[in-house]
């Protein structure tokens, strides 16, 4: 929608990890070379861990991209499954037959495949996503794996890729005889201030737009509310685009961000309230003279027109190329019409609270 009015050639800040808007930040890069020593020095068992949207799962997507051709690889994603599922999933991914009921067999055949790929002088690796939710028996299983070797060289090699709690499993003794396989392991951190400016100008030109998109308290405002993860800059930028777009705005400024970090916390994708929770506990909700139920009428309505926007900005790209100029005027006229009732609603909704906690204090006092 917005691409046109700020010169993009597609989109710069989409939610997929796309390896081609990578940003190499020295984090990244850091990680990235820890990936391919492993790979190199053929060790058995990589892992890569960081925060939900840190960037793991595009790190892995350019290894992949730009990988040596004489590695066989494969990616599991499906994590919360049961040893002997995860088995089968790990011969469906290098496209070997197998047996639902001959774990014996499918082992067999599984070597057999790595010791042809070693006699062709290829690697075999194997890449498991979002590994922190695999059962401690599956991580046995996989553990079992890294046995296949030659009388020179590991067979398979794998790369475990997960949130930060999964590190933290591998200092259980239980996971003990894991733990000391691991060779290489990374955990990728936010951005910092300066790393967030670059990330938001390279996804900028990449998508062929201007540096000066964002202004510079804009981005200062988006990485104290992202704290510098990937995947909230990219959310906070995309919905500023169409708020921007909307109001017809050249530069997107620190008031858009504002109007968005408020947008996003009504419909649960941004939780604005966190830290002023977190500085400001209540007592018991006191529910005398219904705030509470306006309230929650209040946030259902603003939910709903969130949605109803969503839905026609959806509509509207389906209709046809000869009413396009038409719609997109009639998009803009219902997107800054639905803000500002959602502004509205969203200033109610601040004052019952502020109402609400008066009343608290004096019934908790009086």
């Amino acid at each position: 929608m917005y691409e046109e009015f700020y010169g993009f050639k597609e989109k710069p800040f989409q939610i997929v990890p796309n390896p081609d808007y990578l940003y190499l930040s020295p984090k990244h890069k850091n990680a990235l070379s820890c990936l391919e020593y492993g790979l190199n020095d053929n060790v058995g068992f990589i892992l890569l861990t960081g925060e939900i949207g840190s960037g793991k799962t595009t790190l892995i997507r350019y290894l992949l991209k730009n990988i040596d051709s004489s590695i066989v690889s494969s990616v599991i994603f499906n994590t919360n499954v049961t040893a002997e599922e995860f088995f089968i999933f790990v011969m469906q991914s290098f496209d070997l037959e197998y047996s639902l009921d001959d774990k014996a067999r499918n082992l067999e055949l599984l070597y057999k495949f790595m010791l042809e790929q070693y006699v062709e002088g290829r690697q075999v690796l194997l890449i498991i996503d979002e590994a922190q939710n695999l059962s401690d028996a599956t991580l046995e299983e996989i553990r079992m794996l890294s046995n296949f070797q030659s009388d020179d060289r590991i067979l398979l090699q794998i790369i475990l890729v997960g949130q930060p709690e999964l590190q933290a499993r591998f200092k259980n003794p239980s996971l003990a005889q894991f733990a000391q396989r691991i060779a290489v392991n990374y955990h990728l951190q936010a951005l910092t201030a300066v790393e967030t400016r670059n990330y938001i100008l390279f996804r900028l030109k990449k998508a062929g737009g201007k540096a000066d998109t964002f202004s510079g308290d804009a981005i200062a405002a988006i990485y104290r509310a992202s704290r510098g993860i990937p995947r909230m800059i990219n959310l906070l930028c995309d919905s500023a685009l169409v708020y921007g777009f909307a109001d017809e705005a050249v530069q997107i400024d620190h008031r858009i961000i504002e109007v968005v970090i408020n947008e996003l916390g009504i419909i649960g994708l941004y939780d604005k309230s966190a830290y002023e929770k977190a500085q400001h506990p209540v007592s018991k909700p006191y529910d005398g003279d219904g705030f509470l139920r306006r309230l929650e009428k209040i946030e259902g309505g603003l939910r709903k027109l969130q949605l109803q926007v969503k839905s026609q900005n959806v509509e509207i790209k389906k209709q046809t190329n000869a009413y396009k100029k038409a719609l997109v005027v009639k998009a803009k006229q219902l997107i800054k019409s639905e803000r500002n009732r959602n502004l509205e609603l969203w200033e109610d909704n601040k004052r019952l609270r502020m109402k609400l906690k008066e009343l608290e204090s004096k019934t908790n006092f009086g």
